[in-house]
């Protein structure tokens, strides 16, 4: 199972959201922003923020870090190692399972992701049995989507992702292209972009509130 941090329903748990975070990063580093979500007591939204394993990671010179991939070349038609996604993917498979065992319904859970965490979510949740409230896809891109038609287990599923304009890490573009894809497949994705690099603004923090509540009120 993979380790985590929490941030606690402050009324009885009715929901939960699972974060993903980026390479490099721990669930600690997007720990803060529950709080200042602000979401409304009554939606009993729990969060939870786990720590990606430890591995090398190629491009960084095989120096070991907390990564859901390595990432074998910056080019992003190749960046995502399959592989790996497919097992970040099924320990985070894992951890949504026990939310079920512990009484939240899927349709109560929403599976988030910045940069490599968006990777994961984007190729989780199609996938899965069973459909979550929604996938939140931040500074992110897809891992093979080619795949998506003959993998997917799920017809319909509410995506929100967002970009920074001026990201140098993950273009714009790249964004763009999962979008696509996932639009051609007939999901329910807004798309929303800010004037930022890779990161997380206010404005783009508004907005994830506002949809959150709509997905689990």
């Amino acid at each position: 199972m993979l380790e985590f941090v929490e941030y606690a329903a402050k009324q009885q748990h009715k929901a939960t959201v699972i974060w993903l975070h980026g390479l490099g990063d721990s669930g600690n580093g997007f720990l803060p922003i529950a709080p200042e979500l602000g979401l409304p007591d009554e939606l009993g939204v729990r969060f939870v923020f786990p720590h990606a394993p430890i591995q090398p990671v190629t491009v960084n010179g095989g120096m070991e870090m907390r990564a859901w991939y390595d990432i074998k070349s910056m080019d992003l038609e190749n960046r995502a190692d399959e592989s790996g996604v497919r097992e970040s993917a099924a320990l985070v498979t894992n951890l949504i399972e026990k939310e079920i065992a512990a009484g939240i319904p899927a349709d109560k859970i929403i599976l988030a992701g910045f940069s490599q965490g968006g990777v994961i979510s984007l190729h989780l949740a199609p996938r899965l049995p069973f459909q979550v409230a929604g996938v939140m896809a931040l500074s992110t891109y897809m891992c093979a989507p080619q795949k998506l038609a003959d993998e997917a287990h799920q017809n319909t599923l509410n995506i929100f992702m967002a970009h920074g304009s001026h990201d140098p890490v993950v273009p714009m573009s790249a964004g763009k292209t999962a979008y696509d894809a996932l639009v051609h497949q007939g999901y329910d994705v807004s798309w929303q972009d800010y004037p930022m690099e890779h990161q997380v603004c206010l404005e783009e923090l508004k907005a994830i509130r506002a949809w959150l509540i709509s997905r689990l009120s």
